[in-house]
């Protein structure tokens, strides 16, 4: 089966083919390592999982590099600000290696409660500075950058091609540019390759420049071509990074190395919260403890991010969580059915849905199409045959499907706004709020459902 993708680079779909046979070669942006990740973040290493599933299932070799962002990552993109890290570091009163530290084994943690495959090298910006000035250096000598009071840029009109990936307009850009936020640079773009540190920030490192610390973007392009290679298939993430960061990389990178260095350039959309962007202010900044503490698994978090094309915007509702923990545990309860089977299925309709799970699949990742074919063969009369396709298709979805344990059958049917009220009501008794769990408790009985504590949770059965 041929899997095509969105190049963003080409706006349109594309077969993908590999640089080498049978062997694909991945570089996703990481984090910085400055605050603990959030489920909007989240939802780009899903995505990034999902490729690579599919790629793997595909019957592809896949070496998977994502970098972790432990430095260089000022506050505004535009080379303005403290360093990320620095500020956590101020804030919290620790070091910015304890942050990052910290940080990094909680990210590690979350994303294997996402069931996200560890890529297969995630080196840090701290361990590659050498390589990062060797870049820098090259890009001087090139004509492609320049040194300035605080630090080296890389000059955007030096390289015609800037804006092929984002579609930006550099006239545009410096006629709208009211106040040049730094004077030293040439143009109002001009991003910082490296910048000089003040004798006060946490992290800096000797360099032809003086004591001084790594731009954002400089390490994504040093550390991808280390690990991968002068040229390899796939760049992932989010949309945000596209007029930036991902067009610098590809500036810098192809300036420095004198070809193009990615062939595929994929973006997943934003994760919304309720019909907006998540913010501090609002305190919808959710973290993935902060679904577990309302009594939903991290695996309903995946499977709700599942049944929305990685191109589209998802909206986050605590209704529509409630709603994918109804539908999983449906699931969960179908495949048990089926497990417990002993009939068989005619081979060609086995056959069938594989081809059509196949092909939603490798459409772009279409995957909540394919588990849409899921859920029509869970339809099917109750086979052992169709639990063994479905553990097959779970390769992709890594939902669990080996590990699913029945659902009692009384909470089945339970409408999602009922039971977003008893997990509302768990997290009142978890806190020892007697009087809102017992309010709860009666609306729920208002609208005309029991609710059972039990061991592991709750009950609810129609009065």
């Amino acid at each position: 089966m041929q899997l095509r993708v969105f190049n963003t680079l080409t706006r349109k779909k594309e077969k993908f083919v590999p640089i080498k046979p049978g062997q694909v070669s991945m570089y996703t942006c990481g984090p910085t390592v400055y605050k603990p990740a959030t489920i909007g973040n989240l939802r780009a290493y899903v995505f990034m999982d999902e490729l690579r599933r599919v790629l793997e299932y595909d019957g592809m070799k896949v070496k998977s590099v994502m970098n972790i962002t432990d430095v260089g990552h000022l506050v505004s993109d535009g080379d303005d600000g403290e360093d990320k890290m620095q500020k956590s570091a101020k804030e919290q009163g620790l070091t910015p290696l304890e942050i990052a530290s910290a940080i990094t084994a909680q990210f590690m943690k979350d994303i294997d409660a996402l069931n996200i495959k560890r890529p297969t090298v995630c080196p840090k910006a701290t361990d590659n500075i050498p390589e990062m000035i060797a870049v820098v250096q090259s890009l001087l000598d090139k004509g492609y950058a320049y040194e300035t009071e605080d630090g080296i840029y890389f000059s955007v009109e030096k390289f015609p091609a800037y804006g092929k990936l984002s579609g930006i307009n550099l006239e545009e850009q410096r006629h709208g540019a009211r106040v040049e936020v730094n004077s030293f640079k040439r143009h109002p773009i001009d991003f910082a390759l490296w910048k000089k540190a003040q004798p006060n920030h946490l992290q800096q490192w000797d360099s032809p420049w003086g004591r001084s610390f790594p731009g954002w973007h400089i390490e994504c392009t040093a550390m991808s071509v280390k690990y991968l290679g002068e040229q390899f298939d796939i760049h992932t993430g989010g949309i945000d990074h596209i007029p930036i960061h991902h067009e610098n990389e590809i500036a810098q990178g192809e300036s420095w190395l004198g070809h193009k260095i990615v062939n595929y350039w994929l973006h997943n959309e934003f994760l919304l919260v309720d019909g907006g962007k998540m913010s501090k202010s609002l305190g919808n900044n959710y973290l993935l403890s902060d679904l577990e503490a309302k009594g939903f698994s991290p695996l309903v978090f995946r499977y709700f991010c599942l049944n929305v094309q990685y191109r589209q915007k998802i909206n986050f509702t605590w209704d529509g969580m409630a709603a994918a923990k109804t539908a999983y545990d449906k699931l969960c309860a179908q495949l048990v059915a089926h497990k417990n089977s002993p009939a068989a299925t005619d081979p060609e309709i086995i056959a069938d849905f594989k081809k059509k799970f196949e092909e939603a699949i490798n459409d772009d990742l279409n995957i909540p199409l394919a588990m849409g074919v899921l859920w029509t063969m869970l339809k099917q009369p109750k086979s052992k045959d169709i639990y063994k396709l479905a553990l097959a298709f779970d390769k992709v979805f890594a939902l669990n499907f080996d590990k699913v344990k029945e659902a009692p059958k009384e909470q089945l049917d339970v409408p999602a706004d009922i039971l977003a009220l008893a997990q509302e009501r768990l997290v009142a008794r978890k806190s020892k709020n007697w009087a809102e769990s017992d309010r709860l408790r009666d609306e729920i009985a208002n609208r005309g459902y029991l609710i059972k504590d039990t061991v592991d949770g709750f009950d609810i059965t129609k009065k």
